[in-house]
């Protein structure tokens, strides 16, 4: 079974890529199932459980298809998304984000009677309001301990304060410490694999079972370099991947499903040409890179610079200029928040449009 038959597609007028509105999100589908296809079979290989993070492509139906071919359940990074998934029957959910605040908690405990959602924590302030929610949802809840192991985000600072959170969860009533979770910086997994291996065995040699250790990211998703304790991965950006991670070497070109079809409305110089996205459609999000975006199949002529409708598109280098009227695909540096501009994505495959699916999570940053 294909990712097709996991999507609520809404018919378009036309099945001609050239008579697209734009700016819009082109999603290859087979391009998509070859990215999905792939990271799973490495999991599997390496005996770790697949955990996708689903704020990449926020669509259930791409999250069901991930799941039907072996994920384990999916990550989530904000309630609004669990919300979305959970009523598109998805149960087994990792809330990689601390709730904090009375409405949330109260969500949370919404969440719990329909899902089996696990959450995280790297402090003890919050551990109150967690045994609140599961008091009010009638079931224990599975908290992992967040652990900065190089990426000065949040997290626990130090794997002894890794166990003594551990031991302080574990305490709480209505709480069940389930093990250990980070988001490793780039190129340094050993350095992880330390903390979460002297994490472990504290909360081990305090009589804790660590069922889960959970790291995530796609830039090192094929590095095997600090893979031998964890238990499962969370990646997102790899279902479509973007010019990020081609910089870092990570995917190829033809490796990037998503594509922002826009159109060129001026060429008021032979060296730029205006096109119809700005950064209301790719993002005002650099990742470290020079430029917007860029069209790889115009010698990767970047997006160098946009404002909220207009991008600005250098045609110096090119022998064979674009017109008005054409039509260019960008290759966004990050794909990830470009899925939460648009209301709709459009799938297609082999040139020929497959339909548009709405973006059920875009917007759910709460």
């Amino acid at each position: 079974m294909g990712l097709l038959e996991h999507l609520t597609l809404r018919p378009l007028p036309s099945r001609r890529i050239a008579d697209l509105e734009t700016p819009v999100p082109i999603i290859d589908i087979d391009v998509v199932e070859r990215n999905v296809t792939r990271w799973q079979d490495r999991c599997n290989r390496l005996g770790l459980a697949n955990r996708p993070h689903i704020k990449t492509h926020k669509l259930p139906g791409v999250a069901h298809y991930q799941l039907a071919m072996g994920a384990q359940g999916i990550c989530v990074q904000k309630l609004g998304e669990a919300e979305v998934m959970a009523d598109a029957g998805i149960t087994d959910m990792l809330l990689t984000f601390n709730v904090v605040g009375a409405s949330k908690l109260s969500r949370l405990a919404g969440l719990m009677k329909r899902t089996a959602i696990s959450v995280v924590a790297d402090n003890s302030a919050m551990l109150d309001g967690l045994s609140g929610a599961a008091t009010q949802a009638g079931r224990p809840l599975r908290v992992l301990v967040e652990c900065d192991t190089g990426a000065g985000r949040n997290g626990v600072q130090f794997p002894e304060a890794a166990a003594a959170l551990a031991r302080i969860v574990n305490g709480t009533r209505g709480l069940s410490f389930a093990g250990l979770m980070t988001y490793a910086a780039v190129g340094h997994r050993e350095a992880t694999d330390t903390f979460l291996v002297k994490a472990r065995d504290l909360c081990r040699d305090a009589g804790l079972r660590v069922d889960i250790i959970t790291s995530g990211g796609t830039p090192d998703m094929w590095s095997d370099a600090g893979l031998s304790h964890l238990t499962e991965y969370r990646a997102g950006t790899y279902v479509y991947f973007d010019r990020s991670l081609v910089a870092r070497g990570t995917c190829a070109y033809a490796d990037c499903a998503l594509h922002v079809l826009t159109t060129v409305v001026s060429c008021p110089t032979p060296e730029r040409a205006i096109i119809d996205a700005g950064t209301k459609a790719l993002t005002s999000d650099l990742s470290g890179l020079d430029g917007y975006g860029v069209v790889a199949d115009l010698g990767e002529a970047r997006v160098y610079a946009a404002n909220e409708e207009h991008g600005y598109l250098d045609t110096s280098h090119l022998a064979v200029k674009p017109k008005v009227g054409d039509l260019v695909s960008i290759t966004p540096n990050h794909v990830c928040p470009v899925s939460n501009l648009f209301d709709e994505v459009v799938f297609v495959r082999r040139g020929e449009v497959l339909g548009a699916a709405r973006v059920a999570a875009r917007g759910k940053v709460a």
